[in-house]
């Protein structure tokens, strides 16, 4: 049976783009509690189907598809800015193609000026109104007015003006930040992106037979199987271990283990991969918030997807990209390898040393490169004790000594020695969980 929850997701989904929504008329129109409404409509937030825009309300939007995250819809374009909505709320819901700076003559900046973008401008009203004729929408720098036919305009070709209290530079920055942000989320794989969905999944339900179980196991040569109710809802796991000893007719539910481990759509691939090599398992079934099984991930699945991610050309860096680049390697002993790594001023704490969390991501790093000499994979970090012996000013340069101490077929283990100057500033000890190829 469907959830009150899900009667509103439903709901939401299936309202135009564009439409403006409140928890007072969900409420009224589902006959559901306010409280319940609320909630739904975060989650509607969360998965892009509405944005909340302060002074105008929630609406509506198109939810974007992964491969077009990089664009941002105008109603979030307000949110980013700390804007105001000065006319064309209607328009809200539409996705601006690129953003255009107006910092030259009328003429040339028209000639920037197309369908579905944004021109980023002062108080040049002729300017306004020539982007809304062009199709465009308008963000107003330096907290400056419309005036009423500017947003009549607006209204009339439902595209907005927007006005903000920062100045050109510092909106420009803003956009272009929270894009870097959007494409730092597209290249993380989740388990949504890769999962063999529940239409093309093999499972048993709770009234099935150990028989039905062996006819599956021929039919498919898989041995791990979700167990659902009528609903749709996992309620175990069963597998070949889980069958041993029990006849044909012996009922799923009597066998099966219950309360499996499962993940959402949500979940990191990489995530998904520590869940199996730590749980020994091939097998994970994916559930949505009610428990309802969505489709499988295996193991073979996640491998693939995290050696197809390595071989992605990066689009955009994150603080642990910029940081791996700095890591250069100075020598190759047979002790182990030697690297250095400057201390930039960015990587500093308040008190101008080195911050806990550059020197953890530093040493990591280090510890990785070192396994990866030894074996081919890719790990997940299990554990991992640092003594900060001595502070580390800005702009002094590291010594980084990895030592690999032991390593077996799923787990190595490293020691860390970090020097600045000759003298000892850190030392770290790292267990790594090792997934094969």
């Amino acid at each position: 049976m469907i959830t009150k929850h899900e009667q509103i997701l439903q709901y939401i989904e299936e309202l135009p783009i564009g439409e403006k929504i409140s928890v007072r008329q969900i409420a009224k129109a589902l006959s559901v509690s306010e409280g319940t409404a609320y909630r739904a409509i975060k989650d509607a937030e969360t998965k892009g189907l509405v944005s909340a825009i302060e002074r105008v309300g929630t609406i509506r939007i198109e939810q974007k598809k992964k491969e077009n995250i990089e664009k941002l819809t105008f109603a979030e374009v307000v949110n980013i800015v700390d804007g105001q909505v000065l006319g064309g709320r209607n328009g809200l819901h539409k996705t601006l193609n690129k953003f255009v700076i107006g910092a030259m003559q009328l003429e040339a900046m028209m000639r920037y000026t197309e369908p579905g973008n944004l021109l980023i401008v002062g108080n040049r009203v002729k300017a306004h109104e020539l982007a809304l004729q062009a199709g465009a929408a308008v963000l107003i720098t330096g907290g400056f007015e419309a005036g009423d036919e500017l947003k009549k305009l607006a209204d009339d070709l439902e595209m907005p003006v927007i006005s903000t209290s920062y100045d050109t530079f510092t909106v420009a920055a803003m956009i272009n930040r929270a894009i870097y942000d959007q494409l730092i989320k597209k290249e993380i794989v989740l388990v949504g992106d890769i999962l063999t969905p529940v239409e093309s999944s093999v499972f048993l339900e709770v009234g099935d037979t150990v028989g039905d179980w062996l006819d599956k196991n021929r039919d498919t040569s898989h041995s791990r199987f979700p167990v659902v109710d009528e609903h749709l809802k996992v309620f175990g796991m069963v597998t070949a271990k889980d069958i041993m000893g029990s006849g044909r007719e012996v009922i799923i539910d009597k066998v099966m283990t219950k309360n499996p481990i499962t993940v959402t759509m949500k979940t990191s691939v990489a995530s998904a991969a520590h869940m199996m090599i730590w749980e020994g398992i091939e097998l994970l079934p994916v559930v949505d918030e009610q428990n309802r099984l969505q489709g499988i991930i295996s193991r073979q699945d996640v491998l693939k997807a995290m050696q197809m991610a390595q071989r992605q050309p990066q689009a955009a860096e994150t603080l642990d990209d910029t940081i791996a680049k700095q890591l250069i390697l100075t020598e190759d002993r047979e002790a182990g390898d030697v690297y250095e790594f400057e201390v930039t001023p960015q990587m500093t704490n308040q008190l101008g040393t080195i911050s806990y969390g550059v020197f953890t991501t530093i040493v990591t790093e280090a510890a990785n490169r070192a396994l990866r000499a030894h074996k081919r994979g890719d790990l997940v970090v299990e554990n991992i004790t640092i003594y900060f012996l001595k502070p580390v000013q800005m702009e002094s340069t590291l010594e980084i000594y990895p030592k690999v101490m032991e390593i077996g077929r799923k787990f190595g283990k490293v020691d860390v020695e970090v020097y600045n100057a000759g003298i000892l500033a850190g030392k770290v000890m790292m267990m790594c969980q090792l997934i094969d190829r």
